[in-house]
C-alpha cells in the first residue's frame, strides 16, 4: 500500500463533493461516463425507486419509440382478445369467415377505437361490447395525451450537446506537465458562457486506513465566453497539485478518478445546461498530446471542426 502515500501532501482537500469517504464500502468509479451518479439504490421496491417520466425523457431515442410501438400494440391485442372473448358477432360490420380473419378485424376495430378514428365499418352492439369500447377509448385518449407529454418534454428539454474525449492524457506543459482532456460541441446550438469543474477522487492511506479523498484540481481556463470550437482543459501539474510527482505506474496502480462538471448557457432555450463525466486513471493516456481538430476550409472562408477527431492524440516522451 506504499504507492497511496504517494499523494502530494501540500494539495487540499474537498470535503462537500457528497461522495462517500469510506473506500471499503464504495464499488467502481464514482461517476459512469455519461455522467450518471454509479450508485444502485437498493432495500425499496424496483416501480418505488423508479421514476417512469424521467426514465422515459432520458432513454434513447430509439428505445423510446420501441417502448411507444410495443405499448401500442399490446394495448390493441389485447382489447382485440376482449372483443374475441365476447363474441365478435357483437361487433356489426365483421364479414370475415376465419377465426384468425374475425380477430384481425376485431384488432382493427381496437385500433379504431383506441386511436378514437371511428371509420364507422364496424361498430359495437350489445352492452358488454359497447363498454370494453368506451373504455378503450377513454385509454387511447389518456395514453395519447401521455406519449404526447413525453414527445414534448423530449424536444423541447434544454440539453449540453458536447463531447467529450475517451481518454485524458497527461501532456508536455510548459516547463512540466499537466492533465489534458477535451470537448466540443456537436449541434448547431450556441452556448456561452461555459464553465468547467475538475475534482480528484482518489484512495489514499489515512491513520492505516485507505479511504476516499477528494481535491479540487485548478484549471489553466475555468470559463470561456463561447464554446464554439473544441475546449481543452488543461490541469497543470506543479507542486500544489494533488499528481505532483506521479509517474506512469501510478496511474496504473492506483485507484483513482477524475469528475468533470461542465456548465453552460443555452442561449436558444435562455436555460442553464450541466454535462457530466469521468475519467478513471486507466483511461488516462501517460505522455501524449492531443491533435488539432479544427482546419481553414478549402475556401478560406470557414473554419472547419473536425468532430471524428476529438480523442485523436499522439505519443510524446515525457
Amino acid at each position: 500500500m506504499d504507492f497511496l502515500k504517494r499523494i502530494n501532501t501540500k494539495a487540499k482537500t474537498e470535503d462537500n463533493t457528497g461522495f462517500g469517504s469510506d473506500s471499503s464500502n464504495y464499488g467502481g468509479r464514482f461517476l459512469t461516463k455519461n455522467g450518471n451518479a454509479n450508485v444502485r439504490k437498493d432495500g425499496i421496491g424496483f416501480i418505488e425507486s423508479i421514476s417512469w417520466y424521467h426514465t422515459m425523457l432520458n432513454i434513447p431515442r430509439w428505445k423510446f419509440l420501441f417502448i411507444i410501438l410495443l405499448f401500442y400494440v399490446v394495448v390493441n391485442l389485447f382489447f382485440a382478445i376482449l372483443y374475441f372473448l365476447i363474441g365478435v358477432e357483437h361487433l356489426n360490420g365483421i364479414t370475415a369467415n376465419t377465426n384468425l380473419e374475425k380477430f384481425g378485424q376485431a384488432y382493427f376495430f381496437s385500433v379504431q377505437t383506441y386511436t378514437t378514428v371511428g371509420y364507422g365499418h364496424i361498430n359495437p352492439t350489445g352492452f358488454l361490447a359497447s363498454f370494453v369500447s368506451s373504455i378503450e377509448a377513454l385509454i387511447g385518449l389518456l395514453t395519447f395525451a401521455i406519449a404526447t407529454g413525453l414527445f414534448y418534454g423530449r424536444f423541447s428539454r434544454p440539453s449540453a450537446f458536447v463531447r467529450f474525449s475517451e481518454n485524458a492524457i497527461i501532456a508536455p506543459y510548459q516547463n512540466g506537465k499537466a492533465l489534458m482532456f477535451r470537448l466540443a460541441p456537436y449541434k448547431n446550438t450556441n452556448l456561452v458562457d461555459a464553465e468547467m469543474r475538475l475534482t480528484l477522487g482518489i484512495s489514499v492511506e489515512e491513520n492505516g486506513v485507505v479511504v476516499n479523498k477528494f481535491y479540487t484540481l485548478p484549471l489553466e481556463m475555468e470559463r470561456v465566453n463561447a464554446l464554439t470550437l473544441s475546449w481543452t482543459i488543461v490541469h497543470p501539474i506543479d507542486e500544489e497539485s494533488p499528481l505532483f510527482g506521479f509517474k506512469e505506474s501510478d496511474y496504473k496502480n492506483i485507484q483513482g478518478e477524475f469528475l468533470v462538471f461542465f456548465k453552460t448557457f443555452e442561449d436558444m432555450y435562455s436555460s442553464t445546461v450541466v454535462k457530466r463525466t469521468s475519467y478513471t486513471f486507466s483511461e488516462v493516456v501517460y505522455g501524449a498530446k492531443f491533435v488539432s481538430m479544427f482546419t481553414r476550409s478549402s475556401q478560406n472562408d470557414k473554419t472547419l471542426l473536425h468532430l471524428d477527431k476529438l480523442n485523436a492524440f499522439e505519443k510524446v516522451n515525457l
